[in-house]
């Protein structure tokens, strides 16, 4: 998982198992960045955030949680479609992703250990921040 700034620039990432739920992972996501003493004060996501629980605890935080709902919802629409015109610039944290693709090390994982994969991938991260200034 990748958090970006507005421009794409990577601010956190976190790695984990495929096998948990990706709306278990975005706190622990953004937890590692206001450990830089930034909380962001929107967070787009795509249709798999769309989780209610996690809109209220978003709330809790202050954090604006834009995500579009998925089309078989069967209780009624939280969000307003209104802040769903800010989820058109997701292209951009879609871009960083496309620019961590770039180093062939993470797209495939080929390590062992996981902590060693993470520092790739964070170290891809720093490359690409460097690239960006």
């Amino acid at each position: 998982m990748l958090c970006t700034d507005g421009a794409g620039v990577p601010l956190a990432v976190l790695t984990e198992s495929a096998s948990r739920s990706e709306v278990r992972l975005i706190e622990p996501l953004i937890e590692k960045v206001t450990l830089q003493n930034r909380q962001p004060a929107r967070l787009l996501y795509d249709k798999a955030g769309n989780s209610d629980e996690l809109r209220y605890r978003m709330e809790d935080r202050s954090i604006d949680f834009i995500s579009p709902h998925r089309s078989n919802r069967v209780r009624p629409r939280i969000q307003d479609g209104r802040k769903l015109r800010r989820y058109r610039r997701r292209w951009k944290v879609e871009r960083s992703i496309a620019w961590l693709h770039n180093y062939r090390r993470i797209v495939t994982r080929w390590e062992y250990h996981a902590h060693l994969f993470q520092s790739f991938v964070e170290l891809a991260c720093l490359f690409t921040i460097l690239k960006r200034y």
